[in-house]
């Protein structure tokens, strides 16, 4: 990403007393304007779908991928860039990008394929599972692998996908990828985990740059481990057995 570099915790948030958001189809003419002029400003970036706002006059326009949303004016020369809260009628706040921002990645975590990401699942039965961006060299990674057998024990199903922190071309790219591609993942994975000397072995097709860019372009991984529950919310960082116990109702 270019200009929308990382979403803003709040910029500029809007808060009223809203009403659940009415999406409206766009006049065909308005999402092309809108468009047309977000590109002009900044050609890099890519945009979703026009959508109706839950304010009259603003238009929701998802940015790479989904990560960032813009509210922008129907002639699309201004925007603002952050999320949006309503203040509901009986009080307290609600982030209404971010609930969107959930149910759309539990859809694309539930699009993956499994088969592509290395899964530790539970002897008996499997009451829930998370998804969890990983990096080999990271200290809480190592700690929540370390947890994995008491989570497999309380029905957690782990499935990893490769999140290489220092990039594609670093040797942690190479130690990850080697994971990925042993005739034993699970087994490779826990020993680079657990530092052991693992011969690097990368091979071509493996889904590690895929993982790593739905990290970044999609989920919005800042860091190693990010955790993303069933319903699509993100844990970024460690949680302790009892804790994901609890977060996932179990």
């Amino acid at each position: 990403m270019t200009l929308f570099n990382k979403p803003l915790m709040l910029v500029g948030a809007l808060f009223a007393l809203l009403g659940p958001a009415a999406q409206a189809e766009v006049d065909a003419e308005v999402a092309k304007s809108i468009k047309a002029r977000l590109e002009a400003g900044n050609p890099k970036a890519s945009y979703g779908d026009v959508r109706e706002s839950p304010i009259s006059g603003l238009y929701e326009v998802d940015v790479d991928g989904g990560a960032n949303t813009l509210f922008v004016s129907a002639d699309g020369s201004h925007f603002i860039f952050g999320d949006l809260y309503q203040v509901k009628a009986g009080g307290g706040l609600a982030n209404i990008s971010e609930e969107r921002r959930t149910t759309k990645r539990a859809k694309v975590m539930d699009a993956q394929n499994v088969d592509d990401m290395i899964v530790f699942s539970p002897k008996g039965e499997t009451k829930a599972h998370i998804y969890v961006f990983t990096d080999v060299d990271c200290g809480y990674c190592r700690k929540l692998h370390n947890d994995v057998p008491e989570l497999n024990k309380r029905g957690i199903e782990v499935r990893y996908l490769a999140f290489p922190r220092a990039g594609l071309n670093s040797l942690g790219y190479r130690k990850i990828a080697t994971a990925w591609c042993a005739e034993d993942r699970n087994k490779t994975l826990t020993a680079l985990k657990n530092r052991e000397n693992v011969p690097l072995k990368v091979c071509k097709n493996n889904p590690v740059a895929a993982q790593y860019n739905l990290g970044n372009d999609v989920i919005d991984v800042r860091g190693t481990p990010t955790i993303v529950m069933q319903d699509g919310s993100v844990v970024p960082g460690y949680l302790p057995p009892e804790t994901m116990v609890k977060a996932l109702g179990l």
